[in-house]
C-alpha cells in the first residue's frame, strides 16, 4: 500500500511542477502587459478627444464622426485615425494628398 501511494506521488509531481511553471510564466506575461499598456496609454480621459482631434472632426450622416479630409484618396473614414500615410495629421498641407476618384458604387452609398 505504501509503495503504491510513494508511485502515485512520485508520478504526479512533474505535472505539479509544470503547471507552477506555467502558472508563474502566466502571471509574469499578463504584468508586463499590463506594464506596457499602462506605458503607451494616452493621457487623456476615457471618452474625450484628443485635443489635435477636436478641431477637425465633424459628423458625417450614415457614416459617424470622422476626422481629416473625407476627399483625400489616404482618409481611414474613421474618428480615431485621419490615414494610413499621415495618422496624427494634419491635413491642410499634406504632401501625400491624393484626390478621390469618386466611382458610381460610391454614390449609391
Amino acid at each position: 500500500m505504501f509503495k503504491t501511494l510513494l508511485v502515485l506521488i512520485v508520478g504526479c509531481l512533474p505535472s505539479l511542477f509544470s503547471l507552477w511553471i506555467i502558472r508563474k510564466a502566466q502571471l509574469g506575461t499578463r504584468m508586463r502587459i499590463r506594464q506596457a499598456a499602462n506605458t503607451f496609454t494616452p493621457r487623456h480621459r476615457a471618452g474625450q478627444q484628443p485635443r489635435h482631434l477636436e478641431h477637425d472632426r465633424y459628423y458625417l450622416e450614415g457614416v459617424g464622426y470622422l476626422i481629416g479630409d473625407i476627399s483625400c484618396k489616404y482618409n481611414a473614414r474613421s474618428g480615431y485615425v485621419r490615414c494610413a500615410v499621415n495618422p496624427s495629421g494634419p491635413c491642410q498641407g499634406c504632401r501625400f494628398y491624393e484626390s478621390k476618384e469618386v466611382s458610381c458604387r460610391e454614390n449609391s452609398i
